[in-house]
């Protein structure tokens, strides 16, 4: 049986726009969400808002809600282990910038040292979101009738 880590992905929106990156000096990573592994003890919820804070740089982020909980086996990137992923929506309540460049200190890979470049951008929710690597827009659809369903609700207002 292999053995089982715990992620957070972190779905980080402004409007209807959602945060994505690509590792400044590996393109081969490809285009991902903020994510990464729950330290010992640590709830999902506060896993997510510190891995999506210490990715990207941004504060103020605000959880509105677990889209889902997807186990994926990562053996197809040569780790013989099954990642239980829990993909949370944030928003972004302040102005934004279209795309920056930030240092994540602390990696939480073992294989990685920090710091390691990260490039930002947004993009409209669905038709200009790239293919994302391994598995990252699993829960993208459930995202999308997330925010029609706020915009919805707003208008209703």
């Amino acid at each position: 049986m292999l053995p089982i880590k715990q992620k957070v992905f972190a779905y980080i929106t402004h409007q209807q726009r959602l945060l994505l990156f690509a590792h400044t000096f590996i393109p081969e990573a490809g285009i991902q969400v903020p994510a990464g592994t729950l330290e010992p003890g640590e709830q999902p919820e506060s896993g997510v808002l510190r891995e999506a804070f210490e990715e990207t740089g941004l504060s103020g982020l605000l959880l509105d809600r677990l889209l889902g909980i997807h186990e994926r086996d990562m053996s197809d990137f040569g780790n013989n282990e099954i990642h239980r992923r829990y993909f949370y929506h944030l928003i972004y309540p302040k102005p934004v910038q279209a795309r920056w460049r930030h240092a994540e200190e602390h990696p939480s890979s073992h294989d990685e040292q920090g710091p390691i470049l990260f490039d930002f951008f947004w993009a409209t929710i669905p038709h200009e979101v790239p293919p994302l690597i391994a598995d990252h827009g699993w829960f993208l659809p459930q995202l999308h009738q997330r925010l029609n369903s706020q915009a919805c609700a707003a208008k209703n207002i």
